[in-house]
């Protein structure tokens, strides 16, 4: 069905939507190659949220070219107005020949509708060339549409023997320098990044991107969302003195109750949130996609982590292990309910190692 050629135009295409990979939440990034034959007439991919999305790019680059030229798409092209027009009628008006799609749009205002229309309008399409790949470029794009919730990561730096912490709470630096940077990387990734009000309190964390060059790539800081029963958080906490939004999510009790320290906290600048009487991991994912969120970062500590693990909704992990050990008395990765035999342990898959400096990061996904 698809040429060796296909291939290589549709390969360049998610080349382009890598690039968009930081700047274009809530969108999914998505990449764009016209071309006749072996030559390549026009291409771009989405660059921000809100902007002309990467046919648009494209046809602009094609101009006259690319009329009965064959336009290859990483994602099913649009069928509906937005901040931008739909990206089929502009493929149609164009007058291209052939749309190639790598994957269906799973969002249910597109769902097959943009590759309808550009088949009733007489153009030939397809879709499903490397398939695969373009899912994990918008991997949490693709989740929420699904399933209502984000795709969740969670960070977590230990030592050989799995420690987190000294049983003091001291944690500065377990690993080096290299490490750290790639964090910055991830956090950058991700559209909220989630910790506990133990982690605010024992750390005062401040959880921005802090890395210049990658900010310059965000359409702004991540949303930071500090989970909070008895809204313990305090009103000089650091991450209130740095840019970007701060959600204080809080049962429905607290908020009742406190509602001088609600105010100090917004005079402050956070925003408080009540969820339920219980901020299950669930709910919180809940809300976050309500919020437009795809990809959430879990920077927490044991607790927060165990929690999420326990219901299932840890996606991913990053593991940072230094080479050195702490001892028995130092904290551990996750705080999880007693794992009574062999048979109920929880399994992970590992995807990629890397080597940091002197730490080593692990890539492993929840076995389902």
């Amino acid at each position: 069905m698809f040429t060796a050629l296909d291939h290589q135009h549709m390969a360049q295409a998610l080349r382009l939507a890598r690039l968009g990979s930081l700047s274009t939440r809530p969108n999914p990034a998505v990449g764009c190659v016209i071309a006749r034959g072996a030559e390549v007439v026009g291409e771009g991919w989405h660059q921000q949220a809100g902007g002309p999305h990467a046919e648009v790019y494209a046809l602009q680059a094609a101009g006259p070219a690319a009329r009965g030229a064959a336009a290859y798409v990483t994602l099913e092209p649009c069928s509906h107005t937005g901040k931008t027009g739909p990206c089929a009628d502009a493929l149609i008006a164009a007058g291209v020949g052939r749309v190639v799609a790598a994957i269906q749009d799973p969002n249910p205002e597109v769902a097959g509708r943009g590759l309808a229309r550009l088949s009733a309008a007489g153009i030939e399409v397809a879709s499903g060339l490397m398939e695969t790949e373009a899912e994990q470029i918008n991997a949490g794009f693709f989740q929420r549409m699904r399933n209502a919730r984000p795709r969740v990561f969670t960070k977590l730096a230990s030592s050989l023997d799995g420690r987190t912490a000294m049983a003091s709470g001291e944690s500065k630096w377990i690993t080096g320098a290299e490490a750290r940077a790639d964090v910055q990387r991830l956090r950058a990734s991700a559209c909220a990044i989630v910790t506990g009000i133990a982690t605010v309190l024992a750390d005062e964390p401040q959880l921005n991107v802090r890395d210049d060059a990658l900010l310059d790539q965000l359409p702004s800081q991540p949303l930071r969302v500090v989970l909070d029963r008895q809204l313990r958080m305090p009103a000089n906490a650091a991450m209130l003195t740095t840019p970007g939004r701060v959600v204080v999510l809080t049962t429905t009790v607290a908020l009742q109750q406190a509602a001088e320290q609600v105010a100090a906290l917004q005079a402050a600048g956070a925003e408080v949130v009540s969820l339920a009487d219980e901020l299950t991991p669930p709910q919180v994912l809940q809300w976050l996609a309500q919020q437009q969120c795809n990809n959430v970062m879990l920077e927490a500590g044991a607790g927060l982590n165990g929690a999420f693990l326990a219901a299932g909704c840890i996606d991913e992990l990053f593991l940072y292990q230094a080479a050195h050990v702490m001892g028995a008395s130092a904290r551990g990765l996750f705080d999880m309910p007693d794992l009574q035999q062999m048979q109920d342990r929880v399994n992970f898959q590992l995807l990629d190692v890397r080597q940091l400096g002197d730490d080593l990061r692990l890539s492993y996904t929840l076995q389902q």
